[in-house]
């Protein structure tokens, strides 16, 4: 028994030494085995998520590791141990197994994204919405303001789709209403940028003409505060508009609209699809007695009538499922009569023209635009976005002068003509592949010759005062090459799932009127801490190229001793001009459908750009000042409760230069001595802005108005006044009416534009740059019927 007993004590000894040691062992085990997680998402071919689809990860030797389901979301999860290669496989029924490869490294897994092809090939319309989605992951907004009206807004306004693009950017938050067709954002003159389907429009000459019609427009956003690295040259405005697609959306309609003031505006629109090509066109007339704001308050303008044509075409040729073709086309040609302004004193004295009554001064302007965008499209892979655009664009103004009645009332009579042809491309990419981050880079080229012709005939002047009644005359004719090389890099960082950081840098080169490049850095931050509340803040950096516009001092030398003598002598160059802007802004949903936001900036200008009207052709001239500075602040305010939508938009905002460096002989040595003092406002400044309105539909009635208030533009000496305050409210009604047996639908509408017929004046024909009074619109009637023609959409598409 004793033998026994000492023959299980090495027994013991050694159950005891692994008690001791196994938890060691299990520790070192647990140390050398690590779990690693793989998350991800399952999404189709349009990037929408699948659910319930069943995946399984499997390791290099093809065993599978683990199971999962995806979410509502789209999203998965597993847990694998130890790093290496896996395989992710996705099964659903209705979509081809999908295989993503995915690396594991010590510092773990990015998100992977499967996507899943459906069983049944891909539809041009599916081809068409996924290309549609890359392209517009081209073109970020984040850190900036971004206002949106959707083709049905545009139709719910009192002129619908006839409405001008214009008066449709006035409903808009800082956007202030000017003369002939001319709108202000934040402060400054023009500076907008066009862009259609994300590819920038190279610029025409300044008229007073529409080139752009929103009937074609899908969407129009006009995008405000420190815009991504990607946009440039352009920054008080990007009006971003999408098109109307024959292939999503097929049309066919011919509207006759018109009314008072003998106003007739047919138009037609027609899209659809045949095979992989796909169109879109519209064209429109507009025949009018007000064609541009007239110098006197009566509703019916002496030589004020206009005639207006313009054609818009998109088309399409899917190549593959990943790549497409486009063209984008359009030509706007105007003729506008300027109105006469009766009751003027004559200055000057013609020979053999004793008299000549100032209403019968016949002043004519002519304005053409033509401009072409071949685009190639496309996606490679999975992360990888690209469109590359060809353009070109050609644009003239002529001004004919009523030789004899200018050279009375303004000792000077001159036939301008300017013309502006420019071609370049664009080029913008953007890649996916790195989680949570998206990467842009792409540039900008545009090659432009002006002609700027002036034949202008004066009076002989000894110190300033007319010597003889026999005009003489001069010709000055000017070629202006300009070139614009542009290129950019930028990241946006999504850095958690409520804060975004978009940084990135860009670099202009002018070489025009003068030859100027600068990098420019941009920054912004957004951040949503909970559903119903944005806040965003910024800083960019920007640089502006003067317009091509220039009076060159030849001409004012010419011009010595003459009755058509500018008031001074200096003409320095126009250059670029330079920016800080800061940014930040806040918007939150208060209740279901109610959303405010407010949004601030500031901006700091060195060689700040303007532009002023400083003759009787209504083609602006470019002038710099030394020094600029504008602010302000901007609130929104929108609700929306089934039928109903209402809105209402007001700004606070100031703009001011100081010290003029470029075109000073458009100035007074009285207004040079003034403003090289003080800051003074810019001509366009309006302290106050405000737009609002509502729309309703009833029973297939739809009822709008809307309305616009300003405190008025500046005017006096140096601009040192400003105009009275004006309000102007437009109401409109209309009625869908289906026609039997698959006809399509009749739309009829009325509106009435200035109901209350308020006389304003938007210039009073005193201030920097304003040569003329300019009365705002009369209360006028109009209506029009549209027919949705039936064969583009099948029956059950059409809705009363």
């Amino acid at each position: 028994m004793r033998r026994n007993l000492f023959a299980w004590i090495p027994v013991a000894g050694i159950l005891i030494q692994l008690v001791i040691c196994m938890p060691a062992a299990a520790a070192n085990l647990k140390k050398t085995i690590t779990k690693y997680r793989v998350t991800g998402v399952v999404k189709d071919a349009l990037g929408r998520p699948i659910k319930q689809a069943a995946l399984s990860i499997q390791g290099s030797s093809g065993r599978v590791v683990a199971h999962a389901l995806s979410n509502d979301a789209g999203e998965f999860s597993f847990s694998v141990s130890g790093r290496g290669v896996y395989a992710v496989v996705a099964i659903r029924p209705g979509f081809k197994t999908a295989t993503t490869i995915v690396s594991v490294p010590a510092k773990g897994a990015a998100p992977v994204v499967v996507a899943m092809e459906a069983e049944a090939a891909v539809s041009l319309a599916v081809a068409a919405t996924r290309l549609d989605q890359s392209r517009n992951s081209l073109s970020p907004n984040t850190g900036g303001s971004k206002y949106t009206f959707t083709a049905k807004a545009i139709q719910q306004l009192p002129q619908g789709a006839n409405t001008p693009l214009n008066q449709v950017i006035l409903q808009a938050p800082g956007v202030a209403q000017d003369s002939y067709g001319q709108i202000h954002v934040r402060g400054d003159h023009a500076n907008l940028q066009y862009r259609i389907n994300g590819i920038q429009l190279p610029e025409g000459i300044t008229g007073f003409g529409q080139v752009l019609s929103p009937r074609f427009a899908q969407s129009i956003s006009l995008l405000t505060g420190v815009l991504p690295a990607q946009y440039g040259l352009r920054t008080a405005g990007i009006v971003d508009i999408k098109t109307k697609d024959g292939l999503l959306d097929p049309v066919a309609d011919v509207d006759f609209y018109g009314g008072q003031r003998g106003t007739t505006q047919p138009s037609f629109q027609y899209g659809g699809s045949k095979g992989n090509f796909s169109y879109y066109m519209t064209g429109q007339y507009l025949g009018t007695d007000r064609g541009v704001e007239p110098p006197t308050s009566g509703p019916t303008a002496i030589h004020d009538t206009s005639n207006q044509g313009g054609f818009f075409g998109y088309f399409q040729y899917l190549l593959n499922s990943t790549t497409r073709l486009s063209l984008i086309t359009g030509t706007a040609i105007n003729h506008f009569q300027i109105p006469a302004n009766p009751g003027q004193p004559q200055l000057f004295m013609l020979a053999g023209v004793p008299v000549y009554p100032s209403a019968k001064v016949r002043d004519n302007q002519f304005e053409q635009n033509y401009f072409n965008v071949l685009a190639l499209q496309g996606v490679i892979g999975e992360n990888i976005d690209y469109q590359i655009a060809p353009f070109s664009r050609y644009s003239a103004v002529t001004f004919n002068p009523d030789h004899t009645g200018d050279l009375i009332y303004n000792g000077a009579a001159a036939k301008v003509f300017r013309s502006d042809w420019g071609n370049g491309f664009q080029l913008d990419t953007a890649y996916h592949g790195i989680a949570n981050h998206t990467f842009r880079l792409g540039g900008y080229f545009d090659a432009e010759r002006a002609e700027i012709d002036n034949h202008e005939s004066t009076f002989p002047a000894i110190g300033g005062v007319q010597s003889s009644d026999v005009p003489i005359s001069f010709v000055d004719d000017l070629a202006l090459q300009t070139w614009i090389y542009s290129g950019y890099i930028q990241d946006e960082w999504k850095l958690t799932k409520t804060l975004t950081f978009n940084y990135g840098v860009r670099f202009d080169l002018y070489d025009g009127l003068v030859r100027a490049d600068q990098a420019s850095p941009r920054a912004a931050l957004v951040y949503t801490p909970f559903k119903g509340t944005t806040l965003h803040a910024g800083y960019a950096r920007q640089m502006t190229p003067p317009e091509t516009e220039l009076v060159s001092v030849s001409n004012i030398k010419q011009l010595e001793g003459t009755t058509g003598a500018p008031p001074s002598k200096g003409n320095g160059t126009p250059t670029v001009e330079r920016d800080h802007l800061f940014d930040a802004g806040v918007t939150q949903d208060i209740l279901p459908g109610l959303n405010v936001g407010i949004d601030s900036y500031y901006k700091k200008a060195s060689d700040l750009i303007d532009e002023g009207q400083f003759g009787p052709a209504l083609i602006f001239e470019t002038f710099n000042y030394n020094k600029g500075r504008v602010w302000g602040v901007e609130f929104t305010s929108s609700y929306t409760h089934e039928s109903f939508y209402a809105y209402n938009n007001f700004a606070y905002s100031v703009a001011q230069g100081t010290q003029v460096v470029s075109g000073q002989f458009n100035f007074t040595p009285a207004e040079l001595s003034y403003i090289n003092s003080h800051y003074v406002f810019l001509d366009h400044d309006q302290t106050f802005t405000n737009s609002a309105g509502a729309t309703y539909t009833w029973h297939g009635f739809g009822f709008s108005i809307d309305g616009i208030y300003g405190s008025g533009l500046r005017s006096g000496f140096a601009n040192t006044g400003n105009l009275p305050f004006y309000v102007q409210v437009d109401v409109g009604i209309t009625k869908r009416v289906p026609i039997p047996n698959n006809g399509g639908t009749l739309e009829f509408r009325t509106a009435i534009i200035n109901l209350a017929d308020r006389t304003y004046l938007v210039r009073n024909g005193t201030g920097i740059g304003v040569f003329a009074d300019q009365y705002g619109p009369r209360r006028a009637l109009y209506g029009g019927i549209k027919w949705e023609l039936p064969f583009t959409k099948p029956a059950s598409a059409q809705t009363p």
